[in-house]
């Protein structure tokens, strides 16, 4: 793709108003909004629509979004599934994982089987949107999380059955089928803009890439293929990577025929501390038992080495992606002692978590400018906390929120979440007082419009004047 990033945008010093106007480079079309207030659906919109859940009724959850600011929403289009997979979705049954495994766990804590016709319930997705003024993310979680909420296994089983090469590939041809659909229904113009999947650098997709001598420059070869064979068939409409934080060590595999640039500035930093130290994303022979009994876990929690899902829902660990000790941590913590050891460590960490946030935030718009294409930072940004804590929610957490959409709005991005758990499956969705400020601030760049604020793209970056 041939860079029409100016020197002007790319380069120099943006002050005031002009900084709301630059998108990090490129203008979006003129029938989409110029800012997106994002709030994260993800597979929830479609997992959990039983008796009482958050999306049995997408009408109120479209209203709610309506009322609190946003005016765009992310979401997995399931387009592997609906499109490439072969399977009959008429009648699709989805539900919590067996044994109560990951009941606890933010994303996975599915309570009522449901059973959808998932193409109906696509377009029931889109009309809704339509009819509140919002608009799509269209994404796919099928190569990290979805299928394990499906009651049968042959839509994990038809993802894998994909060589690794050719998986995004696939995958751009699922989405563009899928807009070929939007486009047959009338409902294109509530389409945002596609991502071949969420976080292509965790999960599935990355099979085969770690014996590849330039693991970083394969993968941005399959995201090219992948862009291209949706951009052949419908290069009216915005496709890009989307990443799991930002890999500011590998820039030079942001494909280069990408249309807009996807990305999650998780900082973790005291919340990395407890991953590591308990060893949450590493072997289970690793795992401390007994420090985790005295500091973190609920009085009768069962062991690790014991504990897993039911025998026969086994491959749902594997199409989950989540660690198991990971999980077994979030289901048998004591949610008040996790909160505890978090806000006991964070003042050692909070300047790094801040400056991680502000860095990695500058580095993204960066590289958008220099690639001409919008910014968007879908998912953020403390990380992976268990379900029931509310380190994220709290006033620490919140700030943060505050911090990340401020930055944002100075680099010029084009859409932003508010929190990752800003969305009606989290407890963040009670919280009126902060989605409103911070959505606010994204629609109408209160920070860019501020006369005395200035930023530069990468470097230091002053707060009305501090």
């Amino acid at each position: 793709m041939t860079d029409t990033t100016s020197t002007s945008t790319a380069t120099r010093m943006v002050t005031g108003a002009e900084a709301s106007a630059i998108r990090s480079g490129a203008p979006v079309p003129a029938h989409l909004p110029q800012r997106l207030a994002i709030t994260l659906w993800d597979f929830s919109w479609y997992v959990r629509t039983g008796p009482g859940e958050p999306f049995e009724d997408l009408d109120r959850a479209f209203a709610r979004a309506v009322e609190l600011g946003y005016n765009a929403v992310r979401v997995c289009a399931m387009p592997f599934l609906l499109f490439r997979s072969g399977i009959d979705t008429t009648a699709l049954r989805l539900g919590p994982i067996g044994g109560g495994y990951a009941s606890r766990v933010r994303w996975y804590d599915v309570r009522e089987p449901t059973t959808i016709d998932a193409r109906a319930r696509l377009l029931e997705l889109f009309r809704g949107a339509d009819r509140h003024g919002m608009t799509v993310i269209a994404s796919s979680w099928e190569y990290q999380q979805s299928p394990a909420f499906a009651a049968e296994r042959a839509w994990y089983d038809a993802l894998q059955a994909v060589d690794p090469e050719d998986r995004l590939t696939v995958l751009g041809e699922a989405m563009a089928d899928l807009v070929d659909l939007l486009k047959a229904e009338g409902l294109d113009h509530v389409l945002a803009y596609v991502e071949p999947h969420n976080e292509v650098q965790a999960g599935h997709l990355t099979t085969g890439l770690p014996g590849i001598e330039d693991p970083v420059v394969e993968l941005r070869d399959r995201l090219e293929r992948g862009i291209a064979a949706f951009s052949a068939r419908h290069p009216d409409v915005l496709c890009g990577p989307n990443y799991a934080a930002v890999p500011v060590t590998a820039m030079r595999g942001l494909p280069r025929n990408a249309q807009v640039l996807g990305v999650h500035p998780y900082v973790y930093g005291v919340l990395d501390v407890l991953v590591r130290e308990f060893a949450l994303r590493g072997e289970a022979a690793d795992f401390p038992q007994g420090r985790a009994d005295a500091e973190l876990l609920r009085p009768g929690a069962p062991r690790l080495a014991e504990w897993a899902p039911p025998a026969d829902e086994e491959w749902k660990r594997r199409a989950s992606i989540v660690g198991h000790a990971e999980i077994y941590v979030h289901d048998w913590c004591d949610p008040e002692a996790v909160d505890r050891w978090l806000y006991d460590r964070y003042g050692a960490h909070r300047l790094a978590m801040a400056e991680r946030l502000r860095e990695w935030i500058g580095v993204a718009a960066d590289h958008a400018a220099r690639l001409g294409i919008p910014l968007v930072l879908g998912e953020g940004w403390v990380g992976y906390t268990p379900r029931d804590t509310r380190f994220e929610e709290g006033p620490v957490g919140a700030q943060i929120c505050r911090d990340a959409v401020r930055h944002a709005d100075a680099v010029g991005a084009w859409g932003s979440v508010v929190c990752s758990n800003a969305a009606p499956q989290h407890a963040m969705w009670d919280d009126e007082q902060l989605q409103r400020e911070c959505t606010a601030m994204l629609r109408q760049g209160r920070f860019a419009s501020t006369p005395s604020a200035s930023r530069t793209w990468v470097g230091e970056e002053r707060v009305n004047g501090a």
